[in-house]
């Protein structure tokens, strides 16, 4: 196919029309000849400015060239090196603001789609059966993992790479941690993608243990004492949600995203097959402007709902990706900016029936570069709805912290780890990811993870 090398090839999608009454996969990918065509768009940079914006550090241009070349084998061979991940970051990483946001093709014309590539090239490897292997002798050495998320996986597949035994430890009854529960089926498709990525992980020797509650089933410190684990990664996550604390948000009705989407995700509530009850409501309002608030609205918008998006600053400001705003608007989701909530309104039987909101002004920059803002005196008035739904983030749960001796802990209740090995007060242990910065992206969380297990095999070698 002709290929323009200023412009991407474009990617296919479901219409909204037809997307905003389903939950199957918005984007659609590329085929093998739309990729190679994109390929073909990389200028193989002897100095990559993409391998440094990427948190894992993929070899870009080598697996690009194996695209271009069709050889697609060999093109998963190099993201295997350094992603246990490569079909969920290819489809929920921010490339914009990451390998695409620096790609030298980016100054005069479109960055080359890094992430659709990286998402072909999985997909195609899942498809045909490629799976990663280990070639480092065993050590005699076990390392317990907490948390089976992104950052969770990476460090336990990078660790068994070297020759530990790894075991992951999972509160819930299934490992993927925010890949199952938090982000939408229409974004990143549980049996098709992440299943197969946890099983990749495991092909390489990694235990996991579902049904752990690591502070109540066991602590690290039994783990350690009595269990004879040598390190412990802590990948917990941040799963505790924030609240506004205005009147009336304790109404029935009243959800956070991370509920929401856990019943909806995780225990399937959108499919007829599953007895998992949800509220669906007539007119949903989603309060807050990142990538979660998208997903909770998105949901909804799919069970049927009018769906309003509420957020205190203006578009400019939103913190979800542009191309989650943008798929949101396509299917009709309206957004409410620049607008903020002061009370949540009960009808007699204390069900949500409104929302009151105040109009905002952006005034003076905040600490992290964007306009505060600022209240509009006499500018209330109300939104009717059955339902809203809080996305505010979220924090770590202070549960591993709270049983844990000589760990120590922020104010913000985040563990305290070096940056570039994932070491905490305690000896032996590390943490990284959310549990660490508080809610992040997938690949920041890979990226600690793969610090983490550099920096627990350095322990490791000494001891």
């Amino acid at each position: 196919m002709a290929v323009d090398m200023m412009k991407k090839v474009p990617v296919r999608e479901q219409d909204p029309k037809v997307r905003a009454k389903n939950f199957d996969e918005v984007c659609l990918g590329y085929n093998k000849e739309e990729a190679m065509a994109e390929a073909e768009r990389c200028l193989n940079c002897k100095n990559p400015r993409c391998v440094g914006g990427c948190p894992v550090s993929i070899n870009i241009p080598e697996f690009i060239m194996h695209v271009k070349e069709g050889d697609f084998a060999k093109a998963a061979e190099v993201i295997a090196r350094d992603s246990a991940l490569p079909a969920v970051c290819g489809r929920v990483c921010p490339q914009e603001s990451q390998c695409e946001g620096v790609c030298v093709r980016g100054i005069k014309g479109d960055s080359v789609s890094i992430g659709k590539l990286e998402r072909f090239v999985a997909d195609w490897a899942r498809e045909n059966n490629i799976k990663p292997t280990v070639s480092a002798e065993k050590k005699n050495k076990k390392v317990a993992v907490i948390g089976s998320g992104p950052s969770g996986l990476t460090c336990a597949g990078d660790l068994a790479k070297m020759g530990y035994d790894v075991t992951i430890f999972e509160a819930l009854h299934k490992a993927g941690g925010v890949l199952v529960y938090g982000i939408p089926e229409f974004r990143l498709p549980k049996d098709g993608v992440v299943a197969p990525e946890v099983e990749n992980v495991k092909a390489l020797g990694v235990k996991i243990e579902t049904d752990v509650v690591i502070g109540k089933s066991i602590t690290i410190d039994e783990l350690m004492e009595k269990e004879d684990f040598d390190a412990v990664y802590i990948s917990s996550g941040a799963g505790l949600p924030r609240f506004m604390n205005i009147p009336g948000e304790q109404a029935l009705g009243v959800f956070s995203a991370n509920e929401y989407l856990t019943r909806n995700n995780l225990m399937k509530a959108y499919r007829d097959d599953y007895d998992t009850p949800i509220v669906k409501g007539k007119k949903v309002v989603v309060v807050g402007g990142g990538n979660v608030a998208m997903d909770a609205a998105r949901t909804a918008l799919r069970l049927g709902a009018e769906v309003h998006v509420v957020y205190r600053r203006s578009e400019k400001e939103l913190p979800a990706r542009a191309e989650e705003v943008h798929h949101a608007k396509e299917e009709g989701i309206i957004f409410d900016l620049l607008q903020n909530p002061v009370e949540i309104l009960e009808d007699e039987n204390g069900w949500v029936r409104g929302i009151r909101i105040i109009k905002m002004e952006l005034g003076e920059p905040d600490e992290s570069g964007r306009r505060s803002p600022v209240e509009i005196p006499g500018s209330e008035y109300e939104i009717e709805c059955d339902t809203v739904i809080m996305s505010l983030g979220t924090s770590p749960n202070p549960l591993i912290s709270s049983t844990t001796k000589g760990l120590e802990t922020n104010r913000r209740k985040c563990i305290v780890a070096d940056e570039e090995t994932g070491k905490t007060s305690k000896d032996g242990v590390y943490a990284g990811g959310d549990a660490v910065t508080g809610a992040a992206t997938v690949i920041l969380a890979m990226g600690a993870g793969k610090k983490a297990a550099k920096g627990i095999d350095e322990f490791l070698s000494k001891n």
